[in-house]
């Protein structure tokens, strides 16, 4: 299948990543040709990783890397595409005239998807003269590691076009889970409301951030803490998809917390900026308290 990835930031490189491997001519667009040089060494190196393991012959990274070109141009990338997915930021004004743009130059039998993880497949839809062929593919974070696709149904997605994409994913070594398109779907909408509920635990100072996260470590069995995912995630997208449910819900138990609304406006978004709840030096994995949490 001929498949179009519109962004090439962290998810949309993996996006193309996973479906490069499984055998699909990949075309990764974007509007800077940096971030498109960015993404194809980032896909070489986590490629590199797997041969390493042992999960990834040679001879199939080299294969699959030669399946992905690159595009500066949305209405080029996407003229011969089957499959268009769309990974750029949490932005639903973006993400609209992203879909108008792919609307108007796609194939009329091309599907479109996004990788939204929160923002109505209902509402990009409209936004098409295709609503039957739109639909949510949310891939979890790192994609080539992670096995989930949550599939989100808009008002109009077709039958066929949900199989689709559910075979689609199993066929690339992913789980489908098909959900209703509600704001925050199944995933955000039980994971946003507990990280923003850590920060809140902060915000009150029931516990430090180590402390929260050692005990929903140790305590619930959970990988990471909840602080030091939203870092991981990003405080700004967390900040987006909790306005999301918000508005979506317009119940109180949604409301983003002040610290988190701070932290976002002084720009202290995790991972991605350096600081967020902790801190990241290049090269090193200890993991230190951010000096604004630090006792």
């Amino acid at each position: 299948m001929k498949i179009t990835v519109v962004g090439a930031g962290q998810m949309g490189n993996g996006i193309a990543h996973v479906f490069a491997q499984g055998g699909h001519q990949v075309t990764l667009v974007d509007i800077a040709q940096s971030s498109l040089d960015k993404a194809l060494a980032t896909i070489a190196k986590n490629m590199d990783r797997q041969v390493a393991k042992g999960t990834l012959a040679e001879a199939d990274k080299e294969a699959a890397i030669k399946r992905i070109t690159t595009s500066t141009d949305t209405a080029a990338g996407v003229q011969h595409a089957e499959l268009v997915v769309e990974a750029a930021t949490e932005n639903i004004d973006l993400k609209l005239k992203i879909f108008k743009d792919i609307d108007a130059h796609a194939p009329q039998g091309c599907i479109l998807a996004t990788n939204t993880s929160s923002i109505s497949i209902t509402k990009i839809a409209a936004a098409t003269g295709r609503p039957a062929q739109v639909i949510g593919m949310h891939f979890m974070n790192p994609v080539p590691v992670m096995k989930l696709v949550e599939v989100i149904r808009g008002y109009n997605t077709s039958n066929a076009v949900t199989s689709t994409v559910m075979e689609l994913s199993r066929a690339i070594g992913k789980v489908p889970v098909e959900v209703h398109d509600y704001a925050g779907f199944v995933a955000n909408r039980i994971l946003m409301p507990m990280i923003n509920e850590a920060v809140e635990t902060l915000f009150q100072g029931v516990g430090g951030v180590e402390e929260i996260d050692t005990v929903m470590k140790l305590g619930m069995a959970h990988p990471m803490g909840p602080l030091q995912l939203a870092d991981f995630i990003g405080l700004d997208t967390c900040l987006a998809i909790l306005r999301v449910l918000h508005e979506g819900f317009g119940q109180p138990k949604y409301a983003p917390c002040p610290l988190l609304v701070q932290m976002v406006t002084a720009g202290k978004l995790g991972v991605k900026s350096g600081e967020g709840f902790y801190t990241y030096s290049p090269g090193s994995k200890d993991l230190v308290v951010a000096p604004a949490f630090a006792r």
